[in-house]
């Protein structure tokens, strides 16, 4: 499970009232989903190098062949220390070093899945990442479009994904296949509805930006943050329906 401390980013509560504002608005989105996309790119294409190379892969398992090695173990938590050093770092750290953290990341994450490309029949990875995709753009769609405030909606999202890591904790001992399922199933409902509440929280932002006049710097580091927020939306809620109807190879 992926860190997301970056939800804590302030935002504006500005109406949207001009058109200029809406082309702030506009280019801002494209920004975010540009550097989400990238992101995906850059995590699929490692995460298919290393899993179809297994010269790449010894480097990160044991000599035994059973296991990780400490580089292994390194590439597996890796992820969350990128996610919070860009999280806590967002007011210090400058546009291009912000950017490059992030392609880093996803390079990293990339890397980490090679081993759940390996774990799981193709059709099955194909599958739920479509399905993924499907319910991630469909979602993304009504956040950006609803009248209703999602803040409250948000909150109780929040105390849920607070509550599915400490079940993660739990099962680590407990090893139960039920509670698995579980976790699993309320899982993808949480990344589901967080997927909406972010957009919507990302559309605030946009428009906070023309009141502010925020500088193009800030403006860039907030939509690396704002692709690295819908960024895990997506992979978690990918990784909870292959755990839910991924078939083992």
């Amino acid at each position: 499970m992926m860190d997301d401390q970056n939800r804590n980013i302030a935002f504006s509560d500005y109406t949207l009232e001009s058109s200029g504002t809406q082309a702030v608005s506009k280019r801002f989105f494209a920004n975010v989903f540009l550097w989400m996309f990238g992101a995906l790119a850059v995590s699929t294409f490692f995460a298919y190098l290393f899993s179809t190379n297994l010269q790449l892969l010894s480097y990160l398992v044991a000599a035994n062949g059973k296991g990780l090695n400490t580089l292994g173990w390194v590439v597996m938590f890796a992820p969350i220390g990128f996610v919070m050093l860009m999280s806590f770092g967002f007011q210090r750290l400058s546009a291009p070093l912000m950017a490059g953290l992030f392609l880093a990341y996803s390079a990293v994450n990339g890397i980490s899945f090679a081993f759940i490309l390996m774990a799981y029949t193709t059709g099955s990875i194909i599958g739920c990442f479509a399905s993924a995709a499907a319910m991630f753009g469909v979602m993304a769609v009504m956040g950006y479009t609803t009248k209703k405030d999602l803040t409250g909606f948000g909150r109780i999202l929040t105390m849920g994904l607070i509550g599915i890591l400490v079940a993660f904790v739990v099962n680590f001992f407990l090893k139960s296949n039920t509670l698995d399922y579980i976790i699993s199933l309320i899982g993808v409902a949480v990344f589901t509805g967080l997927t909406a509440y972010d957009v919507q929280k990302l559309k605030r932002i946009s428009v906070g930006i023309e009141f502010e006049g925020t500088e193009a710097a800030g403006v860039r580091k907030l939509s690396i943050m704002g692709a690295l927020t819908l960024y895990l939306d997506f992979i978690n809620l990918f990784l909870m329906l292959l755990r839910l109807f991924g078939r083992r190879r």
